[in-house]
């Protein structure tokens, strides 16, 4: 059973590696949530020309929950998905303005951590993952989003069960990993299946995490010398 000894192991390793990187604000949260839909399914490089676009159709939130699907689609199409994601994200503004009356959503500050995720859950668009970017990112909540590379990483590893899908994962590694290093443990295992471990031809040879990991071997075809 992997224990928060060994991902703090995991993190010191990493950080030699990549550096030790910090948490800083970032947009308001429904900036946060918005982009964070428009991210779905596509790179980043064409959600982030699509939510500036959208940013500069718009001059407020209030605009964009009032504006029609189609409206929205055209703003944001070179993001892909536009019809759908255009549904959510006016789905996502009505909503946050009929529970709250304004589009702020610092409140969540206040509560835990899972009612605050919970919370973000029930708006059109926005699972677990998204709901922990908002809260991590904007918030500086310990909300760990899984990716796929966090996804990765993390099953290679053995920190969880090969078979697990994201839902569970974000519920074990959650608990698993401390919550003064959840932006840590995010952005340094991010960085690491970027770099190293590859979906496809992990470069395990150059492995810092390479004496800890169970799928050294099983890449390599032989155990790592000591």
């Amino acid at each position: 059973m992997v224990s928060m000894a060994d991902i703090k192991h995991i993190l010191k390793l990493l950080s030699a590696e990549y550096g030790d990187p910090q948490w800083r604000p970032q947009r308001k949260p429904v900036a946060v949530l918005v982009q964070t839909i428009l991210s779905q399914n596509t790179s980043d490089k064409n959600s982030r020309p699509a939510f500036q676009h959208l940013l500069g159709s718009f001059p407020s939130w209030e605009e964009v929950a009032n504006a029609s699907i189609e409206e929205i689609c055209e703003a944001i199409k070179t993001g892909g998905l536009g019809n759908i994601k255009a549904g959510y994200i006016k789905g996502a503004l009505q909503e946050i303005r009929r529970c709250q009356g304004t589009f702020d959503l610092n409140f969540l500050k206040d509560l835990p951590v899972d009612k605050a995720r919970d919370w973000l859950m029930q708006l059109p668009g926005v699972g677990m993952k998204t709901a922990s970017v908002v809260l991590l990112f904007s918030l500086g909540m310990p909300a760990l989003p899984v990716d796929t590379h966090v996804f990765r990483v993390s099953k290679r590893l053995g920190l969880i069960d090969s078979r697990a899908t994201l839902i569970k994962a974000h519920r074990v590694l959650g608990s698993q990993v401390p919550t003064s290093d959840v932006y840590q443990f995010h952005i340094l295992l991010i960085e690491h299946g970027r770099r190293i471990c590859k979906a496809q031809k992990p470069r395990c040879t150059e492995c810092v995490l390479g004496s800890l990991c169970p799928s050294y071997e099983k890449f390599v075809g032989h155990p790592l010398a000591g």
